[in-house]
């Protein structure tokens, strides 16, 4: 049996306008936040990002790409489990199976924990761009290590820092700076970005890749443009600056994209948006290229 049929509801709620034609991408959620430390409720993510994305205008005169126009496959969400090792151990299977179809994957969180499970399913020498408000590279966080705050260091210790590049931290622990130094993990500062020169930056790493892997944490926005997060952090960067950086992806392969952390409880609409709006963008981005 395959695991998508052991463990995926099969019940989409993106609509397609074309189901006859070869899907172009494919997209899972992952309704799973029982690590959460601060607002409880990115289990309803995934849905809520779907709810918005049937809401928005996908066609993207810039990149010359009408997704109104493409079969965009959803495969519904897997079932539900409070345990993490469950999950991740659940996930790792259902992302190896869709990775062997060589098709864009996107997946909705649920909390950045799940990425853990994801984008290790990938082959190893695929780039890793994160965009999130802390660098989630505690040994423990509430004396487990399986969590959303420690999700990275276990990347790290399974696949090493190499392939790394984190962007937007702007909120962190003495402990989770030391581990970053002493293992050279790339980063793109929220100063930086507030510079101006992230997007640079961004290209010149990916360039480096032949396919990437990018997550995202919404929390990495200011909490005035994404207030529906779980984790929310004051000072972060704005929305344009957020997609000025996703517009550095224009020439790289972007194989894998997820999008973790969105709060329905705590949004007033916006951080749904955006994060369809990111989903939307990366599908488009990925499509210009073929």
């Amino acid at each position: 049996m395959s695991y998508l049929d052991l463990y995926l509801n099969n019940t989409p709620l993106i609509i397609s306008s074309d189901d006859d034609s070869e899907p172009i991408a494919t997209i899972i959620g992952i309704p799973f936040d029982a690590t959460h430390s601060y607002k409880p409720g990115c289990r309803f993510g995934p849905d809520a990002i779907r709810d918005s994305f049937n809401n928005i205008e996908i066609f993207h005169p810039d990149l010359q790409v009408d997704l109104e126009t493409v079969n965009i496959e959803d495969l519904g969400n897997t079932r539900h489990t409070v345990v993490a090792s469950e999950m991740i151990d659940m996930v790792k299977k259902i992302t190896t199976e869709l990775v062997a179809k060589q098709r864009q994957l996107l997946i909705l969180g649920g909390e950045h924990s799940i990425t853990l499970g994801t984008y290790t399913s990938f082959p190893k020498e695929t780039g890793y761009v994160v965009f999130d408000a802390h660098y989630d590279l505690r040994d423990e966080y509430a004396d487990i290590k399986l969590s959303h705050a420690s999700y990275l260091r276990r990347i790290v210790e399974e696949r090493g820092p190499e392939n790394i590049l984190h962007v937007g931290a702007r909120a962190f622990v003495k402990e989770e700076l030391e581990f970053l130094k002493e293992n050279n993990i790339k980063t793109i500062s929220d100063k930086e970005i507030r510079e101006g020169k992230g997007p640079k930056l961004l290209k010149d790493y990916v360039s480096t890749f032949d396919s990437i892997y990018s997550s995202f944490d919404l929390d990495v926005l200011d909490p005035a443009f994404a207030p529906g997060v779980g984790n929310p952090e004051a000072v972060g960067i704005t929305s344009r600056e957020l997609f000025d950086l996703i517009h550095s992806f224009e020439e790289t392969k972007v194989i894998g994209v997820d999008i973790m952390e969105l709060n329905p409880y705590h949004d007033d609409g916006s951080t749904a948006s955006l994060a369809a709006k990111i989903m939307s963008t990366m599908i488009a981005i990925n499509l210009s290229q073929n």
